[in-house]
């Protein structure tokens, strides 16, 4: 792996000498905070306990660096974002508004994660009180009773629309079914681009697109990306778990300078080694960003709006460095590492997306 590691870098390197457009935009290639980030996602991602996927975009030139960042991966409870997506498309098209009731049917209960499930038969709560819960919460319960009122396919077809060829809602949220892993995909670019929508207010609308921030950095499960950060950072993100994956998407407010980030692990065989994984990500996006932030005020690069425009000439920096290549995952054997094996079987249940809530589980008021 040291040798291939050491290929695909020194590869890296060419590839951005090559392509770079024009003179102004090459020097941000060659700059040593946007190469080291590429750098040190390749090099902790060599070392990484399972299968990994990484995408990270510097919002304000919209460069992006990652690996494995197109790599189809269990989605788990990140696919309630695409979820949320299509609930404000249909709000925009009038078709349902925040205040439109939803009752509790039996078939819409996961005990997976969430206190919907054990409510009555007919329970109401609205629809902006289900995008808190599926959202803030991870609420399996709540996340069905959104899917059944939107159509799981309008989630797809709004997503492929979008161009996330690899996000795809399978099924309703089965948190005991072994088919969950293969039923809820998507990928780190595409979790990424969606972030990305929302953060430049162009997701479905301005007004939307402020809505679904605000919910994201409502997140009461804070155990992954947030965690090697500093306590006054904004963070708007959504994590998701299965019993060998561990995922957290989000947009980070560097001083005021937003960044999107993606990780996302799978065949965990340990899911402390994989949180201690996520940890060392976020920690390394945050402060190559950092200093990569500051280099661009150096060069009168201007700040991060949402309504500026990225530089359009300016190439991503292989987000698409792969480390592994795509092909199915493989059924590891318990014991070998090298094989990256199950901790449990497929038919463990969900487990909580990241560790307990930091905050006590509220529903903000209809």
């Amino acid at each position: 792996m040291k040798h291939r590691l050491r290929r695909l870098t020194l590869g890296l390197f060419a590839w951005s000498l090559v392509v770079a457009p024009c003179a102004s935009h090459a020097a941000m290639l060659e700059h040593g905070p946007f190469v080291d980030l590429q750098s040190q996602l390749a090099r902790a991602a060599s070392h990484a306990p399972g299968r990994v996927g990484i995408a990270v975009e510097d919002l304000a030139t919209g460069m992006e660096s990652g690996v494995n960042a197109s790599m189809s991966l269990p989605a788990a409870s990140t696919i309630k974002i695409p979820v949320m997506v299509e609930v404000f498309k249909q709000m925009e098209s009038g078709t349902i508004d925040l205040a439109t009731p939803v009752h509790l049917e039996d078939a819409d209960r996961d005990w997976g994660w969430g206190d919907m499930a054990d409510a009555p038969a007919g329970t109401r709560r609205t629809v902006k009180q289900l995008l808190w819960l599926m959202i803030t919460q991870s609420d399996n319960t709540a996340t069905n009773e959104l899917i059944r009122l939107v159509g799981r396919t309008h989630i797809n077809t709004t997503m492929a629309g979008l161009g996330l060829s690899h996000t795809r809602l399978g099924d309703y949220i089965r948190s005991q079914n072994d088919s969950i892993r293969y039923a809820l995909r998507t990928s780190p670019h595409d979790m990424l681009r969606l972030l990305d929508a929302i953060a430049r207010d162009r997701l479905v609308d301005e007004w939307s697109s402020r809505e679904m921030l605000a919910i994201l950095e409502g997140q009461t499960h804070n155990g992954l990306l947030p965690v090697p950060l500093p306590k006054d950072v904004r963070i708007a993100h959504k994590t998701g778990s299965l019993h060998d994956t561990l995922n957290d998407v989000g947009i980070v407010y560097h001083q005021g300078e937003p960044y999107v980030i993606a990780v996302m692990t799978t065949q965990l065989w340990d899911l402390d080694l994989g949180r201690a994984f996520i940890h060392k990500v976020s920690r390394i996006a945050y402060d190559e960003l950092g200093r990569f932030e500051t280099w661009r005020q150096g060069e009168g690069i201007a700040a991060f709006s949402p309504s500026s425009q990225p530089l359009a000439d300016t190439p991503s920096l292989a987000p698409d460095l792969k480390m592994w290549d795509s092909a199915p995952e493989p059924a590891a054997s318990k014991g070998n590492p090298a094989a990256l094996p199950m901790a449990e079987p497929l038919s463990a249940p969900l487990r909580n997306p990241d560790d307990s809530p930091a905050v006590p589980p509220t529903i903000p008021p209809s």
